[in-house]
């Protein structure tokens, strides 16, 4: 029989996050392994569980939610979000300019599919979160990665976007708070990359799912808020702020110089009405979400479990000779660089591969954030502080014994 291909659309579309490292690791668990998971955000297998307040909401609707709802949302939600988007100084966004989501993710896609012809270029950051990288290659257009500085705390190279411009370009992608390097953007960063978007008539993308998970006094500035003269588009939801990962309940907010996209904008319509609506459970979540009190606070805060178990790990992984470590502002990641000198690595993600068989803990690897060289991996910090102790005693080992295997010296 003739073998069945995958589309060719596939080609350029990689999602390490959940890629061949973490189905070795499955296999593992299968064969009776206990596996240390910092591959990933999914707060809730480490405890922190979505406030009571949204749960007994979500319950008391289930008799509600058997239906459709309207292809963009439901009414309550969405005035929610546009109460949200107010208190962030976003200006001019109506209900009509919200669309829910089965989270971010599905209206990331969405907002690519609408936008790109073959060929379209898409400013995407390097490192990444790597579904952007995936969208825009999916709806057949072109990412181009732009340089974030690890010297400059990870902020974007305004000057190495600039030159990565071309009359493709179609829009940037900016991811503030980041993952997967837990930086967080000045406004003075932010205006400059809207001058920029200004001067090549490019949409702004704006991915600020971690706006509240904001350590050390940290205050986050909706990109979006700083220009009306340029179309925005900015997602969110529940997952992170709200430990809801599973209700997969997120929103995309068009705002700004909407005049010029109403055809861009009815394709956003069109895609919203094939796939009928969003998950109406996770719908009922928002409103009490956005409403209550914003239990994650106390999570980054003095005295709190993320803010706590970031410092722990930035110890533990800047104690391990060759480590060095950016100590992020936000979100939930460390992206530490493994010195080359020290660690000659030339494929990180067997690096990744012997980690995880050795130590029995994973990681991901930065080149599956489209990072440009195999010399630094993502954690997370979720894990409690005895787990992370354990997990990262074991790493420390594992880095001894790679260093005395390549004959590294410090």
């Amino acid at each position: 029989m003739r073998p069945i291909q995958k589309s060719n659309k596939l080609a350029e579309v990689c999602y390490e996050i959940r890629g061949p490292v973490p189905e070795k690791a499955r296999q593992m668990e299968e064969e009776g392994h206990k596996i240390t998971k910092l591959n990933i955000g999914n707060l809730a297998v480490f405890g922190f569980d979505p406030p009571d307040e949204i749960v007994q909401d979500m319950k008391m609707n289930l008799s509600n939610a058997a239906g459709y709802t309207d292809s963009k949302g439901m009414f309550a939600p969405r005035k929610a979000v546009m109460h949200y988007t107010q208190g962030k100084n976003i200006r001019g966004v109506s209900i009509d300019d919200i669309y829910l989501g089965n989270g971010a993710s599905e209206l990331i896609v969405m907002s690519m599919n609408a936008l790109l012809n073959n060929g379209d270029e898409v400013l995407v950051p390097a490192p990444d979160y790597p579904l952007w990288t995936a969208a825009v290659s999916l709806s057949g257009g072109k990412p181009v990665h732009y340089i974030c500085d690890e010297q400059q705390d990870w902020y974007p190279d305004i000057e190495d976007m600039r030159s990565k411009i071309t009359p493709n370009t179609r829009a940037i992608v900016v991811i503030n708070p980041n993952n997967p390097t837990g930086a967080l953007y000045p406004v003075e960063l932010l205006l400059q990359i809207i001058e920029l978007a200004r001067q090549h008539d490019l949409i702004i993308y704006a991915d600020e799912i971690y706006d509240k998970v904001l350590y050390d006094g940290a205050e986050h500035v909706s990109i979006a808020s700083l220009a009306d003269d340029i179309l925005f588009v900015t997602f969110n939801g529940l997952s992170k702020n709200y430990r809801a990962c599973g209700y997969r309940s997120g929103w995309m907010v068009v705002s700004g110089e909407k005049s010029h996209a109403k055809d861009y904008i009815e394709g956003l319509n069109m895609l919203a009405s094939m796939r009928l609506c969003a998950n109406a459970p996770g719908q009922f979540a928002i409103q009490t979400a956005l409403g209550g009190y914003q239990s994650i606070d106390d999570l980054v805060g003095p005295g709190g479990r993320l803010l706590k178990q970031r410092d722990l790990a930035y110890k533990l992984l800047t104690e391990i000779p060759g480590v060095s470590v950016v100590k992020p502002k936000a979100a939930l990641y460390m992206f530490p660089r493994l010195d080359p000198k020290i660690y000659p690595i030339a494929d990180d993600q067997q690096f990744a591969y012997e980690l995880l068989a050795e130590t029995k803990v994973l990681i991901v690897q930065g080149s599956g954030f489209n990072w440009i060289a195999p010399d630094h991996f993502r954690v997370v910090f979720l894990p409690n502080s005895d787990d992370m102790v354990e997990a990262f005693g074991r790493m420390a080992k594992f880095m001894e014994s790679y260093r005395k295997r390549h004959g590294a010296s410090f």
